[in-house]
């Protein structure tokens, strides 16, 4: 079995570091300061993890067990920085689309502020610079590694709003404080670092029953030490006063302590955290089916121009129904099928007979009793000829848009002489590629 996956440990500035110092002796020292407490059965370390900073169990450790408990106040928050009155009063002028502005000032201030009170837990955090998003790759890298697992493209709509919020929210709130914002952190490269941190190691509290919009994230010292496993062994548990990290299985004295960030695909890993599980790890992986591959692929069967015509008619009403949009992709999992009422009803109003359609149109839908039965892994191999076909044109579409094939991917995966001499990006974006086409080679099994 292949290693854990590891963040890239990432950080800025030092600040309040002195040469020689011990990093993790001073976090300590931080957390018993603000009432951070941890457990005497775990320890933070370099030694006995991946790689960089982890949490290791120094004695055999229980399901339900704490690991250790935040308080509150200790969170790097909006509310919680020294320039929290400010941000409170400038609430409305730093509203973005992200809502992140609040906390990136927060760190932007802290960072350099020469005696914050977060200079112990920002020493844990190695240079910015090192940080390995598919963000801070050249252009031409994403294309190359990554066409077709959907990264490039987010990855532009990540750069395009992360530029539009600096210059317009956050550079004319530094330049209007220039005594809380030194000039070295008046820069979009930095801002892209930390927007980069912020997406890889911040929280967000789950909403209550009586919430609608989503909470800001904050940074949580000592979560954020953890490295994250589709098989996780902890999780972090949220209360009035503090933040738990709470064991969920047995973990042996020695081992790592993983926490999870949910249930993400590589292609998602590498995005916000820039990391991947080794194949087969993740069993958390997708592939993704562009919504607009499969109108490609129902085109391909239209062979007159009525037929087109009654194609995009049909396309229409998915879009009334909210089934599909332009931007939108069928996701495919290792076992279930995770947009699968869309993908179902997709398939059936794209098959179906032009008669049936037209009724279907006018009735606006049909009722529960007329839905089709689960769509599920399993169930693929018995749903009808034509679901299957347009399904299966669908995922070779999908296939060509990929730049490597399958058999070249799975020689190097194979022979580890040659996938050592991989760079690490190249490497990772290996995991990302195979993981998807393993998917999507298993839905032509299914649909032969």
């Amino acid at each position: 079995m292949a290693a854990p996956a590891k963040r890239p440990r990432v950080g800025g500035p030092a600040a309040g570091r002195e040469p020689g110092s011990d990093p993790v002796a001073g976090f300590l020292r931080w957390c018993g300061r603000v009432g951070l407490k941890l457990s005497p059965k775990v320890a933070v370390s370099r030694r006995g993890t991946v790689a960089g900073y982890g949490m290791v169990a120094q004695e055999g450790l229980q399901p339900g067990e704490l690991l250790f408990a935040v308080p509150r106040a200790a969170l790097l928050s909006p509310h919680t920085c020294s320039i929290s009155g400010l941000l409170e009063r400038e609430r409305a002028a730093l509203q973005s689309p992200s809502g992140w502005v609040p906390l990136l000032l927060a760190l932007l201030h802290e960072l350099q502020a020469p005696a914050s009170h977060w200079s112990p837990y920002f020493a844990l955090w190695p240079d910015l610079g090192r940080l390995e998003h598919p963000m801070f790759w050249t252009q031409e890298e994403r294309q190359r590694l990554l066409q077709g697992t959907g990264v490039p493209e987010a990855v532009e709509k990540d750069l395009a709003n992360i530029r539009s919020e600096y210059y317009s929210v956050v550079l004319p709130f530094m330049e209007a404080h220039p005594d809380l914002f030194s000039p070295k952190v008046r820069s979009l490269e930095l801002y892209h670092q930390l927007v980069a941190l912020v997406m890889a190691y911040s929280f967000q509290e789950p909403l209550d029953e009586d919430e609608e919009e989503p909470k800001s994230p904050v940074m949580v010292p000592a979560a954020d030490i953890l490295n994250h496993v589709a098989s996780h062994n902890a999780n972090l548990e949220y209360s009035a006063d503090y933040l738990q990290m709470v064991a969920t299985q047995s973990i042996p004295k020695g081992h790592e302590i993983f926490n999870t960030y949910g249930q993400m695909a590589n292609w998602q890993l590498i995005h916000m955290y820039g990391f991947v599980e080794p194949y087969p790890n993740n069993t958390d992986d997708t592939a993704d089916i562009q919504m607009v591959t499969v109108r490609e692929a129902a085109l391909q069967g239209a062979k007159s121009a009525p037929e087109r015509r009654l194609l995009y008619e049909r396309w229409d009403f998915l879009c009334k129904l909210e089934m599909v949009g332009e931007e939108g992709a069928f996701v495919i999992g290792h076992k279930e099928v995770l947009t699968e009422e869309e993908l179902a009803t997709t398939l059936r109003v794209l098959c179906m007979p032009a008669e049936e359609f037209r009724e279907c149109k006018d009735q606006d839908g049909w009722g529960e009793s007329e839905r089709e039965g689960s769509l599920s892994i399993a169930n693929i191999p018995k749903l009808k000829a034509s679901w299957r076909q347009l399904l299966r044109d669908s995922v070779l579409l999908t296939l060509q848009t990929y730049t490597t094939d399958l058999k070249t991917e799975q020689d190097l995966l194979n022979n580890k002489e040659l996938y050592a001499k991989l760079s690490s990006r190249e490497q990772q974006a290996l995991q990302v590629r195979y993981g998807q086409k393993m998917i999507l080679y298993r839905l032509l099994e299914l649909t032969s």
